[in-house]
This record gives structure tokens, sequence and C-alpha cells, in this order.
């Protein structure tokens, strides 16, 4: 299992963003900027591209208020998205609060939270969906 399996599974902690029967939404507890959000299709399938077409149409419209709770939340000129995927074998998204392009440079060193730092990120974006009119 990859670790974002075990995480989904509920072996490994997370603070969790949003969830559906498809999709789990987990702050990145290494993020490049507080806000990073990372959204994994359930199931452990490798690269994005071999998702199977539900999947692909339906991760776009299960990120978007995410990124809308992003944006109210940090500041921010938009929520950047990235797919990498070469540090785990499970295909998602970044989410991520950025002003530049530079700001999704996967090759700067990232933040290292503390727990009530991390809490503190979640609550925002939890309020900031809660409050969304879309």
């Amino acid at each position: 299992m990859s670790i974002f399996s075990r995480i989904i599974a509920g072996e490994i902690p997370s603070f969790r963003i949003a969830e559906n029967d498809k999709f789990f939404a987990f702050l990145d507890i290494f993020p490049l900027v507080k806000g990073h959000v990372l959204v994994v299709p359930k199931p452990e399938i490798d690269k994005l591209f071999d998702l199977p077409d539900d999947y692909l149409s339906e991760l776009l419209l299960f990120a978007r208020p995410i990124a809308q709770a992003i944006e109210k939340s940090f500041d921010c000129d938009r929520c950047g998205i990235s797919v990498v995927g070469l540090e785990v074998p499970h295909a998602h998204l970044h989410l991520i609060p950025i002003n530049s392009a530079d700001d999704l440079n996967f090759t700067r060193g990232k933040l290292q939270l503390s727990h009530e730092e991390l809490k503190e990120v979640q609550e925002v974006i939890l309020n900031a969906m809660g409050n969304l009119t879309i």
C-alpha cells in the first residue's frame, strides 16, 4: 500500500480537508507554503492519466471548492495546481496558494510546521469551505 492508501484507510493520521466515495484531500505535512493540500483518488493508481474516465472528469470538480477556500484563506493571487507524482506512486494533485510560477517549484525547501500550525491551517481551510457560495 502507498502512504496515501494508508492515510485514506486511517492507518496514518492526516489533516483531512474533504472526502467522498472517490477522493480524499488532506494537508501536505511538508508543504511548500501554508495551505498546500493534496487531492488523491481512493484507488491506488500510480499515474494520473491511468485513472478511469469518471475519476479524471470528477477530480477537478472535487478539488474546486478546496481551491476556492485556499484562495480565500491565504495571501495569494490564486490556487495553483501541480501534478508531479514522483515521490509517491499514487496519483495526486497538489493545490498550492501561489503568487508566481516559482511558488510551484518543488526543488525549494519545504516548511516544517508543528502539529498545532497544521491544525490551524486545516481549520482555516475548513471554515472557508463552509462559508463558500458556489
